[in-house]
């Protein structure tokens, strides 16, 4: 008995090929395919998802792009950094008597009659880029399988054969993609420099628009995507979303603009003013077939390679670990510590406009300059980066403020969104460290700078300009304010002077590792919490009690109190409030206020 007539890794467009054959004879009109798939999603779902086929498939930032075959099977892993308009190929056309699709394809796989008949499909463009501020512990995670890891695939894969099939014409197709993917690779193996960065192995030929790969946060050593969905599956993508997307790989430094030869009508028609920007010898192009959402919190899940299981740990234990691990950090403050503890396990948990309930930013002050702070700012950013899967730090200056473009811009000549460093995905923490912050005067670019700034921590927003109007863009972004006083340009939440009593140290893990702290704070971060109708009511009365005490005590007091209270909870694991969190709550607010003076 033969084997499979095709093959999703290795050969996934013989099997796009192969199921469209399929409707075909089934009876399916070629004029009607537009937006079906006949099949071929669910097919790639279940290799990917169900039969383990996803740790066989290179993560294209994972290994070097070079040993990937042409239109093999590849993932990305990204942001949406920026939308273009659909792009319009042939999507079907008659061979004589045979239709055929590109599908999944930018040129067809055979020369194109002149006198075809086809069928104009279009397809949505996406250029993404690799997760802003990635911690290592998430990006270089090891596979479960060779194929997925490090450098170059196993040998086995690079020689793997698609099995007979029944289909003499597919089998044909095949070979004759196979013997063009080769001449392809040793055409690219022949004219690469020694560098393994795909993105140096063309050089800029004259006139050429300089390439600018628009990374928020500026990383040279990682490669974006362009990222081409089909059938109207990026209905329910936006902007910063975080997407790993499962499709066929295009690399090919020769592929630009379509070309004015009798076989040009095989390109698509593109987009010539977006995509002269992005030259094929830098920005891979992936064919998406199958895709899937992710959050921060669940990268914590994909790099969790020792099965840790939150529900065999003993989840109070394990708190109490983590603080005196981060009181370490924090030079024997405890209290420091403790709202620190809380500030990364807070999350926008629902907007009642312009307010987002749930955040919790955090501003430390007494943070002098000198070697001993610069020590524990150090050991700090290195912490962060331990704990949660995307961080960034900033170090904020005069002259950063008046020439940075922190929010995005839209470039109408380029027709493309410059980015900014506030580009992140929801869930990323942001550290702004204010030491450094002189005396100075701020331009118009620096006042308007500050401005987002400030809407960042007040209203979780960051205005994007599109020179004629600005669109709000809601974030969930935790911000840690650095500062000698209280900061002016940053209004955090809570303002915490920060009093060490004694040496600081790094971040170690006792006994707890730090994947499971990892896990248990992204967990926490997932619970659904709820307030009972008598843990109201004694809210209730001690906010009134607060209020008759202190007049300047407000709502925003009783709304920071109340994130706090939710915090706490979570923090024990706990998804209902009880007196013995509220009560920790008040504590940590006594020993706050007593400090603050």
């Amino acid at each position: 008995m033969g084997g499979p007539a095709f093959d999703c890794l290795s050969n996934p467009l013989g099997t796009v090929r192969f199921m469209f054959e399929k409707a075909i004879s089934a009876g399916a009109d070629p004029s009607k395919l537009n937006k079906s798939d006949w099949g071929t999603i669910e097919l790639f779902q279940k290799f990917v998802y169900q039969d383990g086929g996803l740790q066989k498939v290179p993560e294209i930032n994972q290994v070097k792009l070079d040993s990937i075959p042409p239109n093999s099977l590849v993932r990305f892993r990204g942001i949406v950094q920026d939308m273009f308009d659909s792009e319009f190929y042939v999507g079907v056309f008659k061979d004589g008597s045979t239709w055929r699709t590109n599908k999944y394809a930018d040129m067809a796989s055979v020369q194109m009659p002149p006198d075809a008949q086809v069928e104009v499909w279009d397809r949505r463009l996406l250029y993404c880029v690799p997760v802003p501020g990635e911690n290592t512990w998430v990006r270089d995670a090891p596979c479960k399988d060779d194929a997925c890891s490090n450098g170059t695939p196993p040998q086995q894969r690079e020689k793997r054969q698609r099995e007979p099939s029944t289909s003499t014409e597919d089998s044909d197709m095949t070979s004759a993609e196979s013997q063009d993917s080769n001449e392809a690779k040793r055409k690219r193996e022949e004219d690469s420099s020694s560098s393994s960065s795909p993105m140096e192995t063309c050089e800029r030929k004259p006139n050429q628009i300089e390439f600018d790969p628009n990374m928020p946060l500026g990383e040279t050593n990682l490669l974006p995507c362009l990222v081409k969905m089909y059938d109207c599956m990026d209905a329910e993508l936006k902007l910063n979303d975080i997407v790993e997307f499962i499709g066929v790989l295009t690399f090919d430094p020769e592929l630009t603009t379509p070309s004015n030869d009798q076989d040009a009508m095989a390109h698509t028609f593109i987009d010539e003013d977006v995509l002269s920007h992005l030259p094929a010898s830098k920005v891979p192009r992936l064919h998406s077939i199958v895709y899937r959402k992710l959050s921060t919190s669940s990268l914590v899940s994909l790099s969790n390679h020792s099965e840790v299981h939150l529900r065999s740990l003993p989840i109070k234990e394990l708190r109490e670990s983590l603080l005196q691990g981060l009181k370490a950090v924090f030079g024997g403050d405890e209290l420091a510590a403790h709202y620190f503890l809380l500030h990364i396990l807070s999350q926008i948990h629902a907007r009642v406009e312009p307010v987002a309930l749930g955040k919790f930013s955090l501003n430390l002050t007494k943070i002098q300059g000198g070697s001993n702070m610069g020590s524990f700012i150090e050991l700090l950013n290195e912490a962060i980066k331990e704990l949660v899967p995307c961080s960034h730090f900033l170090s904020l200056t005069i002259e950063y403020l008046n020439r940075s473009s922190v929010a995005p811009r839209k470039n109408y000549q380029t027709n493309r969104l410059s980015t900014g460093v506030l580009q992140l995905a929801s869930g990323t923490h942001l550290t702004i460290d204010e030491t450094q912050l002189k005396a100075g005067t701020l331009n118009s670019t620096g006042v308007e700078n500050v401005q987002i700034f400030r809407d960042l921590l007040e209203w979780q927003k960051v205005g994007y300009d599109f020179e004629y109007y600005t669109m709000d863009m809601p974030t969930d972004i935790q911000v840690l304010v650095l500062s000698d006083g209280k900061s002016n340009i940053f209004p955090a939440d809570i303002v915490v002077p920060f009093r060490p009593t004694s040496e600081f140290s790094p971040l170690s893990a006792c006994r707890f590792s730090k994947q499971q702290w990892r896990l248990y704070l992204s967990t926490m971060k997932s619970y659904e919490h709820t307030i009972g109708k008598d843990m109201q009511q004694l809210l209730e009365n001690d906010m009134v009690a607060a209020r008759q005490r202190d007049r300047s005590v407000g709502p925003e007091v009783f709304g920071r109190w109340l994130t706090m209270a939710r915090l706490v909870s979570l923090s024990f694991g706990e998804k209902t409030m009880s007196m013995d969190h509220w009560q920790i709550v008040k504590d940590l607010e006594r020993q706050r206020s007593e400090r603050l003076g």
